[in-house]
Protein backbone atom coordinates (compact mmCIF):
# COMPACT_ATOMS: atom_id res chain seq x y z
CA UNK A 1 0.00 0.00 0.00
CA UNK A 2 1.07 3.67 -1.48
CA UNK A 3 -0.53 4.77 2.13
CA UNK A 4 -1.38 4.07 5.48
CA UNK A 5 -3.96 2.34 5.97
CA UNK A 6 -7.03 4.20 7.36
CA UNK A 7 -8.14 2.44 11.05
CA UNK A 8 -12.10 2.55 11.11
CA UNK A 9 -12.14 1.39 14.81
CA UNK A 10 -12.59 2.72 17.96
CA UNK A 11 -8.95 2.94 18.57
CA UNK A 12 -5.78 2.91 18.66
CA UNK A 13 -7.29 5.15 15.11
CA UNK A 14 -5.54 7.33 12.65
CA UNK A 15 -3.91 10.06 13.58
CA UNK A 16 -2.03 13.01 11.73
CA UNK A 17 1.46 12.85 10.43
CA UNK A 18 2.68 15.82 12.98
CA UNK A 19 0.99 14.03 15.91
CA UNK A 20 3.14 11.59 15.02
CA UNK A 21 5.86 13.48 14.75
CA UNK A 22 5.58 14.93 17.89
CA UNK A 23 6.83 11.49 18.92
CA UNK A 24 10.08 11.74 17.30
CA UNK A 25 12.50 13.55 19.85
CA UNK A 26 13.28 11.94 22.87
CA UNK A 27 12.00 13.20 25.98
CA UNK A 28 13.53 12.87 29.63
CA UNK A 29 11.00 12.36 32.51
CA UNK A 30 12.24 15.30 34.18
CA UNK A 31 12.66 17.40 31.21
CA UNK A 32 11.08 20.88 31.75
CA UNK A 33 9.31 20.72 28.59
CA UNK A 34 7.76 17.28 29.40
CA UNK A 35 6.58 18.15 32.62
CA UNK A 36 4.80 21.37 31.28
CA UNK A 37 3.15 18.92 28.76
CA UNK A 38 1.79 17.17 31.63
CA UNK A 39 0.58 20.24 33.43
CA UNK A 40 -1.02 21.78 30.20
CA UNK A 41 -2.53 18.41 29.47
CA UNK A 42 -4.06 17.69 32.81
CA UNK A 43 -5.87 21.86 32.78
CA UNK A 44 -6.73 21.06 29.24
CA UNK A 45 -8.68 17.80 29.86
CA UNK A 46 -10.78 19.70 32.48
CA UNK A 47 -11.44 22.72 30.18
CA UNK A 48 -12.95 20.09 27.94
CA UNK A 49 -14.91 18.24 30.38
CA UNK A 50 -16.16 21.97 31.82
CA UNK A 51 -14.64 20.98 34.92
CA UNK A 52 -11.83 23.45 35.91
CA UNK A 53 -9.15 22.80 38.60
CA UNK A 54 -10.71 25.81 40.40
CA UNK A 55 -14.17 24.54 40.55
CA UNK A 56 -13.14 21.67 42.36
CA UNK A 57 -12.42 19.10 39.75
CA UNK A 58 -9.08 17.46 39.24
CA UNK A 59 -7.21 14.66 36.37
CA UNK A 60 -5.31 12.38 36.68
CA UNK A 61 -2.79 10.49 33.97
CA UNK A 62 -2.55 6.68 34.45
CA UNK A 63 -0.33 4.65 32.36
CA UNK A 64 -1.58 1.87 30.03
CA UNK A 65 -4.67 1.38 28.12
CA UNK A 66 -8.00 2.98 28.65
CA UNK A 67 -8.96 -0.39 30.85
CA UNK A 68 -5.84 0.42 33.51
CA UNK A 69 -7.84 3.66 34.16
CA UNK A 70 -11.06 2.33 35.14
CA UNK A 71 -9.63 -0.18 37.15
CA UNK A 72 -7.79 2.56 38.86
CA UNK A 73 -10.65 4.29 39.40
CA UNK A 74 -12.85 1.08 40.51
CA UNK A 75 -10.21 -0.38 43.04
CA UNK A 76 -9.45 3.03 44.45
CA UNK A 77 -12.65 4.54 44.99
CA UNK A 78 -14.65 2.03 46.25
CA UNK A 79 -14.14 1.96 49.85
CA UNK A 80 -14.88 -1.77 52.18
CA UNK A 81 -17.58 -0.20 53.41
CA UNK A 82 -18.81 0.73 50.25
CA UNK A 83 -20.62 -0.94 47.41
CA UNK A 84 -20.53 -0.64 43.64
CA UNK A 85 -23.79 -0.75 41.32
CA UNK A 86 -22.50 -1.74 37.46
CA UNK A 87 -25.23 -1.02 35.02
CA UNK A 88 -24.11 -3.14 31.79
CA UNK A 89 -25.18 -3.74 29.00
CA UNK A 90 -22.25 -5.00 27.13
CA UNK A 91 -18.76 -6.58 26.87
CA UNK A 92 -17.52 -3.23 28.72
CA UNK A 93 -20.05 -2.94 31.46
CA UNK A 94 -19.07 -6.41 32.22
CA UNK A 95 -15.10 -5.75 32.07
CA UNK A 96 -16.47 -3.57 34.82
CA UNK A 97 -17.98 -6.61 36.75
CA UNK A 98 -15.16 -8.76 36.42
CA UNK A 99 -12.51 -6.30 37.70
CA UNK A 100 -15.11 -5.73 41.08
CA UNK A 101 -15.02 -9.52 41.36
CA UNK A 102 -11.20 -9.51 41.23
CA UNK A 103 -10.76 -6.63 43.35
CA UNK A 104 -13.13 -8.28 45.48
CA UNK A 105 -15.47 -5.31 45.82
CA UNK A 106 -18.98 -5.35 47.22
CA UNK A 107 -20.67 -5.06 44.39
CA UNK A 108 -24.19 -5.63 42.20
CA UNK A 109 -24.47 -5.39 38.37
CA UNK A 110 -27.70 -4.40 36.88
CA UNK A 111 -27.62 -6.07 33.65
CA UNK A 112 -29.59 -4.67 29.98
CA UNK A 113 -30.19 -6.25 26.68
CA UNK A 114 -26.97 -5.15 24.31
CA UNK A 115 -29.79 -3.58 22.08
CA UNK A 116 -31.13 -1.63 24.66
CA UNK A 117 -30.06 1.17 26.92
CA UNK A 118 -29.48 1.30 30.49
CA UNK A 119 -32.76 3.50 31.63
CA UNK A 120 -32.48 6.37 34.37
CA UNK A 121 -35.90 4.54 35.66
CA UNK A 122 -34.35 0.82 36.33
CA UNK A 123 -31.51 2.47 37.74
CA UNK A 124 -34.00 4.31 39.84
CA UNK A 125 -36.10 2.07 41.25
CA UNK A 126 -32.94 -0.91 42.24
CA UNK A 127 -31.42 2.59 44.04
CA UNK A 128 -34.66 2.66 45.86
CA UNK A 129 -34.57 -1.24 46.94
CA UNK A 130 -30.73 -1.08 47.45
CA UNK A 131 -30.14 1.56 49.80
CA UNK A 132 -26.46 0.37 50.54
CA UNK A 133 -25.47 1.14 47.24
CA UNK A 134 -22.83 4.24 47.18
CA UNK A 135 -21.50 4.01 44.11
CA UNK A 136 -22.57 3.59 40.39
CA UNK A 137 -20.90 2.97 37.31
CA UNK A 138 -22.22 3.40 33.55
CA UNK A 139 -20.36 2.89 30.19
CA UNK A 140 -21.31 6.13 28.09
CA UNK A 141 -20.48 4.80 24.76
CA UNK A 142 -21.06 1.31 24.91
CA UNK A 143 -18.53 0.25 22.20
CA UNK A 144 -19.76 -3.46 21.69
CA UNK A 145 -22.63 -1.96 19.73
CA UNK A 146 -22.08 1.56 19.32
CA UNK A 147 -25.32 2.65 21.33
CA UNK A 148 -25.18 6.04 23.42
CA UNK A 149 -26.68 5.29 26.97
CA UNK A 150 -28.60 7.98 28.82
CA UNK A 151 -25.19 9.41 30.78
CA UNK A 152 -27.02 12.86 31.78
CA UNK A 153 -30.53 11.12 33.14
CA UNK A 154 -28.51 8.26 34.98
CA UNK A 155 -26.46 11.04 36.49
CA UNK A 156 -29.56 13.25 37.97
CA UNK A 157 -30.56 10.04 39.21
CA UNK A 158 -27.45 9.13 41.01
CA UNK A 159 -26.93 13.10 42.21
CA UNK A 160 -31.06 12.62 43.66
CA UNK A 161 -29.57 9.27 45.48
CA UNK A 162 -26.25 11.06 46.71
CA UNK A 163 -24.61 8.42 44.86
CA UNK A 164 -20.81 8.77 43.20
CA UNK A 165 -21.17 8.31 39.33
CA UNK A 166 -18.59 6.64 37.74
CA UNK A 167 -18.49 7.29 33.90
CA UNK A 168 -16.62 5.34 31.41
CA UNK A 169 -16.38 7.73 28.43
CA UNK A 170 -13.45 5.68 26.75
CA UNK A 171 -14.60 6.12 22.95
CA UNK A 172 -16.60 9.38 23.31
CA UNK A 173 -15.04 12.04 25.51
CA UNK A 174 -13.72 14.17 22.92
CA UNK A 175 -15.99 13.38 20.42
CA UNK A 176 -19.07 14.23 22.25
CA UNK A 177 -19.58 17.80 23.94
CA UNK A 178 -19.47 16.54 27.60
CA UNK A 179 -20.42 18.78 30.40
CA UNK A 180 -19.17 16.78 33.43
CA UNK A 181 -20.67 19.09 36.11
CA UNK A 182 -23.91 19.30 34.51
CA UNK A 183 -24.03 15.59 34.28
CA UNK A 184 -23.89 15.01 37.75
CA UNK A 185 -20.15 12.97 36.44
CA UNK A 186 -17.87 12.56 39.61
CA UNK A 187 -15.36 10.41 37.85
CA UNK A 188 -14.90 10.06 34.00
CA UNK A 189 -12.21 8.30 32.40
CA UNK A 190 -10.89 7.97 28.86
CA UNK A 191 -7.91 7.35 27.20
CA UNK A 192 -5.20 8.68 25.00
CA UNK A 193 -5.82 7.30 22.01
CA UNK A 194 -9.36 7.83 21.43
CA UNK A 195 -11.35 10.86 20.14
CA UNK A 196 -8.78 13.26 20.74
CA UNK A 197 -6.87 11.34 18.49
CA UNK A 198 -3.84 10.66 20.34
CA UNK A 199 -1.76 7.51 20.31
CA UNK A 200 -1.71 4.73 22.91
CA UNK A 201 0.02 5.20 26.16
CA UNK A 202 -2.26 6.20 29.32
CA UNK A 203 -5.50 6.95 30.35
CA UNK A 204 -7.02 9.85 32.26
CA UNK A 205 -9.51 10.01 34.97
CA UNK A 206 -11.25 13.41 35.31
CA UNK A 207 -12.55 13.41 39.07
CA UNK A 208 -13.98 15.53 41.32
CA UNK A 209 -11.71 16.65 44.18
CA UNK A 210 -13.87 16.08 47.01
CA UNK A 211 -14.33 12.80 46.39
CA UNK A 212 -10.50 11.56 45.10
CA UNK A 213 -9.34 12.82 48.26
CA UNK A 214 -11.62 9.78 49.94
CA UNK A 215 -9.46 7.15 48.18
CA UNK A 216 -6.66 8.12 50.00
CA UNK A 217 -5.18 4.78 51.23
CA UNK A 218 -7.69 2.44 50.59
CA UNK A 219 -6.46 1.40 46.92
CA UNK A 220 -6.50 -2.28 46.31
CA UNK A 221 -3.41 -2.05 43.93
CA UNK A 222 0.24 0.05 44.14
CA UNK A 223 0.48 0.90 40.38
CA UNK A 224 -3.37 1.81 39.77
CA UNK A 225 -3.74 3.80 43.26
CA UNK A 226 -5.31 6.53 41.99
CA UNK A 227 -4.51 8.93 45.08
CA UNK A 228 -1.15 8.22 44.92
CA UNK A 229 -1.05 9.19 41.19
CA UNK A 230 -2.73 12.39 41.63
CA UNK A 231 -0.92 13.53 45.07
CA UNK A 232 2.66 12.37 43.23
CA UNK A 233 1.69 14.94 39.91
CA UNK A 234 0.08 17.61 42.04
CA UNK A 235 3.50 17.99 44.64
CA UNK A 236 6.45 17.46 41.88
CA UNK A 237 5.02 17.18 38.31
CA UNK A 238 6.05 13.64 38.24
CA UNK A 239 4.87 10.45 37.28
CA UNK A 240 5.01 7.84 40.32
CA UNK A 241 6.83 5.38 37.87
CA UNK A 242 7.98 5.77 34.13
CA UNK A 243 5.57 7.60 32.38
CA UNK A 244 4.84 7.41 28.50
CA UNK A 245 6.67 10.38 27.15
CA UNK A 246 6.01 10.03 23.91
CA UNK A 247 2.49 9.22 23.70
CA UNK A 248 2.47 12.38 26.27
CA UNK A 249 4.11 14.50 23.54
CA UNK A 250 2.01 13.36 20.73
CA UNK A 251 -0.93 13.71 22.84
CA UNK A 252 0.38 17.73 23.42
CA UNK A 253 -0.16 17.98 19.92
CA UNK A 254 -3.29 16.35 19.58
CA UNK A 255 -4.99 18.68 22.02
CA UNK A 256 -3.45 21.79 19.74
CA UNK A 257 -4.95 20.12 16.62
CA UNK A 258 -8.34 19.45 18.51
CA UNK A 259 -8.28 23.29 19.28
CA UNK A 260 -7.70 24.33 15.82
CA UNK A 261 -10.12 21.91 14.57
CA UNK A 262 -13.02 24.25 16.29
CA UNK A 263 -12.94 21.94 19.43
CA UNK A 264 -14.87 19.04 20.22
CA UNK A 265 -18.66 20.63 19.04
CA UNK A 266 -16.48 21.06 15.61
CA UNK A 267 -14.58 17.54 16.02
CA UNK A 268 -18.74 16.03 16.77
CA UNK A 269 -19.76 17.67 13.52
CA UNK A 270 -17.36 15.76 11.58
CA UNK A 271 -17.90 12.49 13.05
CA UNK A 272 -21.67 12.63 12.88
CA UNK A 273 -21.34 13.69 8.74
CA UNK A 274 -19.04 10.66 8.70
CA UNK A 275 -21.15 8.65 10.15
CA UNK A 276 -24.25 10.07 7.83
CA UNK A 277 -22.49 8.72 4.84
CA UNK A 278 -21.71 5.28 6.23
CA UNK A 279 -25.31 4.83 7.48
CA UNK A 280 -26.40 5.83 3.70
CA UNK A 281 -23.36 4.06 1.72
CA UNK A 282 -23.94 1.18 3.35
CA UNK A 283 -27.85 1.03 3.43
CA UNK A 284 -27.44 1.28 -0.28
CA UNK A 285 -25.28 -1.87 -0.60
CA UNK A 286 -28.29 -3.73 1.72
CA UNK A 287 -26.48 -4.28 4.87
CA UNK A 288 -28.61 -3.77 8.47
CA UNK A 289 -27.34 -1.56 11.43
CA UNK A 290 -27.94 -3.62 14.76
CA UNK A 291 -28.92 -0.90 16.60
CA UNK A 292 -32.27 1.13 16.39
CA UNK A 293 -31.50 4.58 15.24
CA UNK A 294 -32.78 6.85 18.48
CA UNK A 295 -30.51 4.72 20.69
CA UNK A 296 -27.20 4.82 18.32
CA UNK A 297 -24.52 6.84 18.20
CA UNK A 298 -22.19 8.64 15.98
CA UNK A 299 -18.71 6.66 17.46
CA UNK A 300 -19.26 3.24 16.18
CA UNK A 301 -21.58 0.76 13.85
CA UNK A 302 -22.81 -2.05 14.02
CA UNK A 303 -23.67 -3.90 10.60
CA UNK A 304 -25.32 -7.42 10.74
CA UNK A 305 -24.39 -10.10 8.38
CA UNK A 306 -25.77 -10.30 5.38
CA UNK A 307 -27.80 -13.28 4.73
CA UNK A 308 -25.95 -14.47 2.38
CA UNK A 309 -23.74 -17.85 2.54
CA UNK A 310 -20.74 -16.65 0.16
CA UNK A 311 -20.00 -13.85 2.63
CA UNK A 312 -17.32 -14.89 5.11
CA UNK A 313 -15.91 -12.46 7.50
CA UNK A 314 -12.38 -13.03 7.27
CA UNK A 315 -12.48 -13.00 3.34
CA UNK A 316 -13.84 -9.61 3.28
CA UNK A 317 -12.13 -8.31 6.75
CA UNK A 318 -9.11 -9.14 4.75
CA UNK A 319 -9.58 -8.09 1.52
CA UNK A 320 -10.68 -4.37 3.22
CA UNK A 321 -7.03 -4.55 4.76
CA UNK A 322 -5.15 -4.91 1.48
CA UNK A 323 -7.23 -2.01 0.05
CA UNK A 324 -6.16 -0.17 3.09
CA UNK A 325 -8.98 0.05 5.04
CA UNK A 326 -9.08 -1.54 8.57
CA UNK A 327 -12.49 -2.47 10.12
CA UNK A 328 -13.48 -4.34 13.57
CA UNK A 329 -14.82 -7.34 14.28
CA UNK A 330 -18.04 -7.92 15.81
CA UNK A 331 -18.50 -8.25 19.69
CA UNK A 332 -22.17 -9.17 19.80
CA UNK A 333 -22.80 -12.51 21.99
CA UNK A 334 -26.53 -13.01 20.22
CA UNK A 335 -25.69 -11.77 16.86
CA UNK A 336 -22.93 -12.10 13.88
CA UNK A 337 -21.75 -8.25 13.10
CA UNK A 338 -19.21 -6.54 12.40
CA UNK A 339 -18.26 -2.86 13.46
CA UNK A 340 -17.06 0.41 11.97
CA UNK A 341 -15.79 3.67 13.38
CA UNK A 342 -16.45 6.53 12.68
CA UNK A 343 -13.58 8.44 14.61
CA UNK A 344 -9.86 9.48 14.21
CA UNK A 345 -8.47 11.17 11.61
CA UNK A 346 -10.55 10.14 8.68
CA UNK A 347 -13.13 12.48 6.78
CA UNK A 348 -16.38 12.45 4.36
CA UNK A 349 -13.97 11.56 1.17
CA UNK A 350 -12.82 8.24 2.93
CA UNK A 351 -15.65 7.01 4.42
CA UNK A 352 -16.63 7.40 0.76
CA UNK A 353 -13.43 5.27 -0.45
CA UNK A 354 -14.08 2.98 2.13
CA UNK A 355 -17.59 2.30 0.81
CA UNK A 356 -16.82 1.96 -2.84
CA UNK A 357 -13.81 -0.70 -1.69
CA UNK A 358 -16.60 -2.55 0.19
CA UNK A 359 -18.77 -2.58 -2.85
CA UNK A 360 -15.86 -4.21 -4.80
CA UNK A 361 -15.43 -6.82 -1.86
CA UNK A 362 -18.97 -7.77 -2.03
CA UNK A 363 -19.37 -8.06 -5.88
CA UNK A 364 -15.29 -10.23 -5.96
CA UNK A 365 -17.40 -12.44 -3.21
CA UNK A 366 -20.49 -12.78 -5.15
CA UNK A 367 -22.52 -11.21 -2.31
CA UNK A 368 -25.16 -9.12 -4.10
CA UNK A 369 -25.81 -5.28 -3.33
CA UNK A 370 -27.80 -3.16 -4.54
Amino acid sequence: MSRSALLFTPGPLSTSSTVKEAMLEDMGSRDHAFVKAVKDIREGLLKLAHAPKEEGYECVIMQGSGTFGVESVISSVVGEKDKLLILANGAYGERIAKMAKIHKLNHAVLRFDEDSIVTPEAVEAFLKDNNDITHVACIHSETTTGLFNPVGDIGAVCKKYNKVFIVDAMSSFGGVVMDMVALYIDFLVSSSNKCIEGVPGFAFALCKKSELEKAKGQARSLSLDLYDQWYGLETNGQFRFTPPTLSIMAFQQAMKELEEEGGISAREERYKTNKKILDEGMHQLGFQQYLSPEIQGHIITSFLYPDSPDFKFDRFYNKLNERGFVIYPGKLSKADAFRIGNIGQIFPDDVRALLKAIEEVMKEEGVGVN
